[in-house]
């Protein structure tokens, strides 16, 4: 492992330990073992379940993508894929969507499956996961501005409006104007430089994988599949709420809203997200519905423990399967 690659993982880990110690040094312990014993089991077992589903309908997803790319992707591969993505992320954040398109493109008969379009499928489909979570927050706040329009303008858009002062806009502007500079330089020097040749190559792969959508089969499977993962992420939120008993006084709205704030906290640059959906969880549930801090974290760590055994699970056992596949072929 390179030098860069240690501190970036250090960094990343040390953001984690940070925010857990922010969201744990408050929690009674005492009360928070007791807690979890008084938990509905059952409905946590739902809620893993359910996080199996999204991964397989993930799976399904990205494979219409795939398709255009290359029409033998089975849906055992994508789903494969998908789970040791996940499972690679708790080792470097956000890496795990670079090993999944390793495990596709591997696995592509005649290597039709590029390594740079099966990336340009995965660009496109965490596009699509951006709009569609966006969609779901602006319904969620428009049907309930009142209760939760202020947790997202004070926690959340103010806090990120303080840091994105005028200086950091011509930061963007320069970044926005050096790339335009350098795709320009690229394709004038497509034909005559090797480095240019090559870095061409790797983009138009790119765009070809994102172009996938226009010829995939049976376009309304990709939203239909995209609906179902949204369905399953409310499920997995809600059935975590029902295994609390003192959260029983929320509904299937709120659930929504706990989905959505989680998946924010997924986001975080941390590995496996730990920490981070801890914090940003219970300090939902406290500010909006004054739940104690404490019981917030309870909620919280059922939820994404339960995930992250889950993706540990699942992606160990794909990662079993796939090594075993290339050892017999």
């Amino acid at each position: 492992m390179k030098v860069k690659e240690i501190l970036k993982y250090v960094l990343s880990a040390a953001i984690a330990a940070v925010l857990l110690y922010f969201s744990f040094r408050e929690v009674k312990w005492e009360d928070f073992v007791t807690g979890l014993k008084g938990c509905r089991w059952g409905y946590v077992l739902l809620s893993m379940a359910a996080g199996v589903l999204a991964f397989w309908f993930r799976g399904l997803r990205w494979r219409r993508l795939l398709l255009p790319v290359d029409p033998g992707t089975t849906r055992l591969t994508a789903f494969n894929a998908v789970n040791i993505g996940y499972l690679a992320n708790f080792v470097i954040p956000r890496i795990g969507e670079f090993v999944r398109c390793g495990v596709v493109s591997r696995n592509s008969a005649g290597k039709k499956a590029s390594y740079e379009k099966v990336l340009g499928t995965v660009v496109l489909e965490r596009a699509w996961d951006l709009v569609s979570m966006l969609i779901l927050l602006v319904v969620l706040l428009v049907l309930r501005w009142d209760m939760f329009g202020e947790f997202f303008v004070e926690k959340m858009w103010e806090p990120l409006s303080e840091r994105a002062d005028f200086s950091l806009w011509w930061i963007v502007a320069c970044a926005v104007a050096a790339c335009a500079a350098a795709g320009v330089a690229l394709w004038r020097l497509r034909d005559s430089n090797v480095f240019c040749r090559k870095v061409w190559s790797v983009l138009r792969g790119l765009w070809q994988g994102m172009a996938s959508c226009m010829s995939m089969p049976d376009k309304w499977r990709f939203f239909a599949d995209t609906a179902l993962i949204w369905g399953m992420y409310w499920l997995m939120a809600a059935a975590t709420m029902w295994a609390v008993p003192e959260l029983d006084a929320l509904g299937v709205v709120d659930a929504l809203f706990l989905s959505l704030v989680g998946s924010l906290g997924w986001i975080v640059p941390v590995p496996g997200g730990f920490g981070a959906f801890h914090f940003v969880v219970s300090l939902a549930l406290s500010t909006i519905y004054g739940i104690p801090f404490g019981m917030g974290i309870i909620f919280a760590t059922l939820s994404h423990e339960s995930q992250a055994v889950t993706m540990i699970l699942f992606g160990g056992g794909s990662y079993i399967y796939e090594t075993f596949r290339r050892r017999d072929a």
